[in-house]
């Protein structure tokens, strides 16, 4: 059953773990209720793939991801030909007598020799109600891809040569997500209802962190957050997303740290920082002062 509120969003993602800022429920309550696909775009590591995840494990519905890239093409998003398989049938065949052509060839082309790719999946019945469709970093695919995607979400059907046209009895629940390596046509967005996903404040940051990681004691996660906070004004190539705040806390864990260091933080930066320049930057006397700064902005809070 879908949540008949805003708040009923944000109670049903925080079982979930994932806390959700009141603009992105109010959009996603807004994407249930009306059945419009939700477009998230943000940095790399914000949550966007998250919320599909907790979305679907919140209303009890299957998750079907398509991970988008460069070069994906319609028929590798909605279905392929098991061409191994039909072989075999058709060597079966020759071998047989009396094997009748036309029900050999209705049958290689038929439902035992078709495998479903997520957009197919997406269009078929699915236990507990429609499921939630992630169409993951569509940034990353092909304009000709886009402009498949606009028949496929405006209509919720899809066509096999072979089959005729497949129209979802239930509309699925469509989540896109972007790190905007590059825009998105206005096409696309304009089927979509639209959110941006910012870096959280540290109020929220903390509050996810304590959802995600309770084991980390109350110190070193605030330490943790007000770091990476001051970490993001730095002039870096690739600013650390929430994603990497969690995984941060969970190796300091790992290795029984109770409070951050300079000697901590140059042994883990790679848990947080991801390209050797922006490693080599932080290293030494300038990890020291951003940790200095974060303990004084935690000291005025």
């Amino acid at each position: 059953m879908k949540p008949g509120s805003i708040d009923e969003v944000q109670s049903l993602l925080a079982g979930q773990d994932y806390v959700c800022s009141r603009p992105l429920a109010t959009v996603v309550f807004l994407a249930l209720t009306l059945g419009r696909p939700l477009f998230l775009e943000g940095e790399a590591g914000t949550g966007k793939t998250e919320i599909a995840k907790a979305v679907a494990a919140a209303l009890g519905r299957r998750l079907i991801r398509l991970q988008c890239y460069e070069g994906l093409d319609a028929a590798s998003a909605v279905y392929e030909w098991n061409f191994a398989a039909q072989m075999i049938a058709i060597r079966t065949a020759e071998t047989a007598t009396g094997t009748d052509r036309s029900a050999l060839k209705a049958e290689l082309f038929g439902p035992d020799y078709l495998i479903e790719r997520p957009l197919l999946q997406a269009m078929r019945p699915q236990p507990g109600g429609a499921p939630v469709l992630l169409i993951d970093e569509i940034d990353r695919a092909d304009e000709p891809f886009e402009a498949f995607l606009l028949e496929a979400l405006s209509d919720f059907q899809v066509t096999i040569p072979e089959l005729g046209t497949i129209t979802a009895p239930e509309p699925p629940i469509v989540i896109l997500t972007s790190n905007r390596t590059r825009e998105v046509h206005d096409a696309l967005k304009r089927r979509c209802l639209y959110h941006w996903v910012d870096y959280p404040d540290f109020a929220r940051e903390a509050e996810i962190l304590r959802a995600r990681v309770p084991q980390a004691s109350e110190t070193l996660s605030r330490e943790v957050v007000a770091f990476v906070q001051r970490l993001r004004g730095e002039d870096l190539f690739k600013k650390p997303g929430v994603a990497e705040t969690i995984d941060w806390a969970k190796c300091l864990l790992a290795l029984d740290v109770i409070a951050l260091s300079p000697e901590v933080i140059a042994d883990t930066l790679g848990a947080i920082l991801k390209y050797q320049d922006d490693i080599a930057r932080i290293q030494g006397s300038e990890a020291k002062k951003i940790l200095d700064e974060a303990r004084k902005s935690l000291a005025e809070a």
